[in-house]
């Protein structure tokens, strides 16, 4: 018997690959999807798309969906009793695992795993230490189709943001960036994948630059609008 599972979809690409990994084994059956949005703006946490894109994916995904509601600002605090909510909610439903798109990074693994484990609810990560390389051509040749929408400043220019993720894109990365921005470089919004019904359709807006202030220590990053079609 498979186990009943939700995925914490991000609208991004690694998501996609993950949650395609994750449709084709048959040890796991994806029941949900979850995404954190920032209700004050009306748009997914840290990717800055719009919650009707986010529908417009989910609608083409086909899979039903809940959202993380955060504050403007949450803290950390706040953050995890409203996720732990929804956690609690999904266990109610009868999930057993938790899903995640992560790569490499061993602290927010282990983040992951610590907080679902006070409720007993397993994790998988479907990506977990594959070659962000190999990850990314991938992606190109089975037919996934991408867009970045957010670009950390300090590692790329303006001109990254807004563009196609082609070979052309990663040829053109610095070599200290990862090529599936893994370390925060950039995000994105994944309008096609192979499990998708049909292709989400947008349109790019305006293209904006913002600095947070995290702890004293301003970081400035790229946004690129996208607007539903």
């Amino acid at each position: 018997m498979p186990l009943k599972t939700y995925f914490n979809w991000s609208t991004g690409k690694d998501s996609a690959m993950a949650l395609n990994a994750l449709l084709r084994d048959d040890r796991y059956s994806v029941a949900h999807l979850l995404t954190s949005v920032n209700a004050h703006h009306d748009r997914v946490s840290m990717h800055g798309v719009r919650t009707a894109l986010l529908q417009r994916q989910v609608d083409a995904i086909g899979i039903s969906a809940l959202r993380i509601e955060l504050p403007e600002q949450p803290t950390n605090e706040e953050y995890e009793r409203l996720a732990g909510g929804k956690v609690a909610q999904l266990k109610a439903m009868g999930c057993e695992v938790a899903a995640f798109g992560d790569i490499f990074l061993e602290d927010l693994r282990r983040y992951r795993e610590d907080q679902l484990a006070t409720v007993g609810m397993k994790t998988v990560f479907p990506l977990w230490k594959r070659d962000t390389r190999e990850l990314m051509a991938e992606f190109i040749t089975s037919g996934f189709r991408a867009i970045t929408v957010c670009v950390n400043a300090s590692l790329l220019d303006r001109s990254f943001v807004g563009r196609e993720l082609d070979r052309s894109f990663l040829d053109d990365l610095p070599v200290n960036v990862d090529p599936c921005g893994e370390n925060g470089e950039f995000h994105t919004f994944c309008y096609y994948a192979p499990f998708f019904k049909e292709p989400v359709p947008f349109s790019i807006g305006e293209t904006v630059y913002r600095e947070y202030d995290n702890a004293g220590s301003k970081s400035g990053f790229w946004f690129c609008d996208l607007l539903p079609a």
